[in-house]
């Protein structure tokens, strides 16, 4: 049976269209639509409810040297109200989830992991547990919201001091209030987008929701759901659990080598990493030239040789048209290269281009 977020009132209030999601029901689309909720974002802001995540606390005198050995980022030099992204590999060196690691103090670290493997990774960090630590999963205490788009933080300080704002990406303040609600407030997202998200006690959820919503209201904040979230997440060309990693794609091969630090003492995967040379597969972009929307798991071909398989694939509303991520034969193809997509049975022209597809101007 699947759970609900605490939001889940809220969603069926303002009209959501709820699916099954990662063991969650969850708001696809609102009655504005993908694309509309897609462009707020772009131009305006949007509002996400991704309580779905999983939080697990890590703790004690061997915390970061637990998180060295679980995964492939460097640890060492991370700082208090700091985020840190980083794959996590079984030992062949396949992605067993990516997820992001706030440094609350020197023993004490909150981990964020994809909703749909949490029970996985959390027994992953139970089964290679060592020395004087505590890893606790805390999912069921979070609620987590999104506010992303250009004009997020605007809205935000409308309801916040800007001292609890973070002047940094990817950092956090951890004892900080939004609408006089205690959260931690993080600069990060999924969008591509500038913004944060938001964790606080489920039992605020609602509360932060509509406070958020009424404080940006002149911005033309609307609430999004799952279908601009992947729209917003493709054109930004960051990869998804399950699509362009899992047990069998190694990070390297997703194209997260900014994040795999080899030359650390080791790590889970290390030894199948360095053995393995040379990645055999790359992620690629695709702009489709031709007529129809490539999806996943079709075959990639360029001058008559299948060379590899799509992960992802959409139609972008702020680009205006269709995009693909692929994992081809490395240095098969170079950005400006031709290639065509099997789409059931018909081939679709498409170009190979350099990711990410949209990046926001500074």
């Amino acid at each position: 049976m699947e759970l609900k977020t605490p939001l889940y009132e809220e969603h069926v209030k303002a009209g959501g269209k709820v699916v099954p999601f990662a063991g969650y029901l969850l708001p696809v689309q609102y009655p504005a639509g993908v694309i509309k909720e897609h462009m707020a974002v772009r131009t305006k802001a949007g509002l996400f409810d991704v309580s779905h995540m999983g939080e697990v606390l890590c703790t004690g005198p061997d915390a970061k040297a637990n998180l060295q050995m679980l995964l492939t980022n460097d640890y060492t030099k991370i700082k208090d109200g700091q985020a840190k992204y980083s794959p996590m590999c079984n030992e062949h060196g396949g992605t067993v989830d990516d997820l992001i690691v706030y440094r609350k103090s020197e023993e004490e670290y909150l981990i964020v992991v994809n909703a749909a493997n949490k029970e996985k990774d959390y027994q992953w960090m139970l089964d290679h547990q060592f020395g004087n630590v505590t890893f606790t999963d805390v999912s069921e205490q979070y609620a987590q919201l999104a506010l992303q788009g250009p004009k997020a933080l605007d809205i935000l300080r409308k309801l916040t001091k800007e001292e609890w704002i973070p002047q940094k990406y990817y950092h956090a303040v951890f004892d900080a209030e939004v609408a006089g609600i205690p959260c931690i407030v993080s600069k990060t997202g999924y969008t591509g987008e500038d913004g944060v998200e938001l964790y606080l006690a489920s039992e605020y959820a609602a509360q932060m929701w509509n406070a958020l919503l009424e404080a940006g209201k002149e911005e033309g904040l609307i609430p999004c759901g799952l279908g601009a979230r992947d729209t917003l997440r493709m054109e930004a060309a960051m990869p998804l659990y399950g699509h362009e990693m899992n047990e069998e794609i190694s990070p390297l091969e997703a194209g997260l080598t900014f994040a795999v630090k080899l030359a650390k003492e080791d790590f889970i995967g290390k030894k199948a990493l360095e053995e393995a040379g040379e990645p055999k597969r790359e992620r690629i972009g695709l702009k489709v030239t031709g007529r129809g929307i490539i999806r996943e798991e079709q075959t990639v071909i360029c001058a008559g040789e299948e060379i590899g398989t799509t992960t992802s694939g959409t139609h972008c509303p702020y680009l205006g048209y269709p995009i693909a991520m692929a994992l081809v034969q490395a240095g098969k193809v170079t950005p400006g290269d031709k290639v065509e997509v099997n789409v059931r049975g018909r081939n679709v022209e498409a170009e190979v281009v350099e990711l990410p597809f949209y990046k926001r101007a500074k």
